[in-house]
């Protein structure tokens, strides 16, 4: 930092919460590496023991990785940890909130949260959205998970005037699916264009606003296999009562179990191929 060198925030959910043991720590060490690979700083983001750590040692990783007591954090919950002294991993919005702190301007990460599905009777919305609309720090993202409210979500941005832009696609990808059936109005070709674009943003006086990065896989699951899953995972929620920000994680964790490894091959390629556009961007934001 000091360098004024390319540095990429990644969170640490999808490490405690979002992939199966031991994979997490296996990918954890390898989307470290890809950021390094391609120039920049990895700075993985989590609360140790209630301090915020921005970087963490391979032992850090290890921890979160492994102890079922790592809770999950989003921006409320901070406080929290800092008082009780206890670890978490932290969501998008946590991430966001502490790579700003830290003036980090890059973050990767697997896909956004956003409106939940039949959030007309529930109001239940990912904090991740609000984030968006009030933290400055680009966000590179395989487009909102699947398992939401794609629609709905995409409206509650543009109603917070969230910059959107799609890199070298003019759909909105859906997670697991390249192409979540909605198109983007933007749309840029290299890392050095969106690198340009964040600095337009800011140099217009958008400056409480993030940029979302939209990345589609390039080796999507199969359409009708997600379709089915989708389906079962969500008349499963409902029978189990799993509500809230319990629903994202539980469907996650039905997609891994019954897509005999399509859900993990996906979500892992999902957060390398990110990883490694933030770093570029990162690399061209330097210069």
């Amino acid at each position: 930092m000091a360098a004024k060198g390319p540095i990429v925030a990644l969170e640490s959910t999808i490490i405690a919460h979002g992939l199966p043991r031991p994979k997490n720590l296996e990918v954890a060490l390898e989307v470290q590496a890809v950021v390094r690979n391609h120039g920049a700083t990895p700075a993985t983001i989590a609360i140790i023991d209630g301090v915020i750590n921005i970087g963490l040692e391979d032992a850090e990783l290890e921890l979160l990785a492994n102890d079922n007591n790592v809770a999950k954090a989003s921006i409320r919950d901070i406080p929290f940890h800092l008082t009780r002294g206890s670890s978490a991993a932290t969501t998008v919005a946590a991430t966001s909130h502490i790579a700003r702190l830290a003036n980090i301007q890059i973050f990767a990460t697997g896909g956004l949260g956003g409106v939940h599905r039949g959030a007309e009777q529930t109001w239940d919305e990912s904090a991740d959205i609000h984030s968006l609309s009030s933290i400055p720090v680009i966000v590179v993202c395989a487009g909102a998970k699947s398992i939401l409210d794609i629609p709905a979500t995409l409206e509650r941005l543009e109603t917070y005037s969230v910059p959107i832009v799609g890199f070298q696609t003019s759909k909105f990808p859906g997670f697991y699916l390249a192409d979540s059936g909605y198109s983007l109005e933007h749309q840029l070709d290299t890392p050095e264009e969106i690198a340009r674009l964040w600095k337009e943003q800011i140099s217009a006086g958008i400056t409480e606003k993030g940029l979302v990065v939209a990345n589609p896989v390039i080796n999507e699951m199969d359409p009708k296999l997600h379709a089915k899953l989708l389906e079962e995972g969500l008349t499963s929620a409902n029978t189990n009562r799993v509500s809230g920000k319990d629903v994202t994680p539980f469907l996650l964790e039905y997609f891994h179990k019954n897509s005999n490894g399509e859900s993990l091959r996906v979500n892992i390629e999902i957060i390398k191929a990110n990883a490694q556009l933030a770093a570029e961007i990162a690399v061209h934001l330097s210069k």
